[in-house]
């Protein structure tokens, strides 16, 4: 008999405006994977394609998506306010290296500064 967990305990996905509009301009095939990422991080998983985003902490997971000849980025928060939070999207367009831009970080830095200070009571 196989067990089926109907009542799974799914945090809601919330976006940052400016990462949302940014993510519906990228393909649907990099959409469709991040997309399955952030279900599996809701679900309190984590996807192959996730990785924590270095000097963010753990609870902050740069999602990397390969399509064609470019590479694409969503880059979530899981432990706040008991939902995922998606606070940025990007397309890297570094020919050079895996590391995400300095630029990139500093706005997701700030992101979650402003998000924090805003979801305190």
């Amino acid at each position: 008999m196989t067990t089926y967990d109907a009542y799974r305990d799914t945090k809601p996905v919330s976006w940052i405006r400016a990462a949302r509009k940014v993510f519906e301009a990228f393909p649907e095939a990099v959409r469709d994977r991040a997309n399955t990422a952030l279900t599996i991080a809701a679900e309190g998983g984590k996807a192959e394609i996730a990785k924590p985003l270095k000097g963010l902490g753990s609870s902050v997971l740069e999602i990397v998506v390969r399509y064609r000849t470019n590479a694409w980025r969503v880059v979530c928060v899981t432990g706040l306010d008991d939902q995922i939070w998606v606070l940025h999207a990007f397309q890297k367009k570094s020919l050079v290296g895996i590391k995400t831009p300095k630029p990139e970080i500093e706005l997701i830095a700030g992101r979650l500064k402003r998000l924090k200070s805003e979801l305190s009571p």
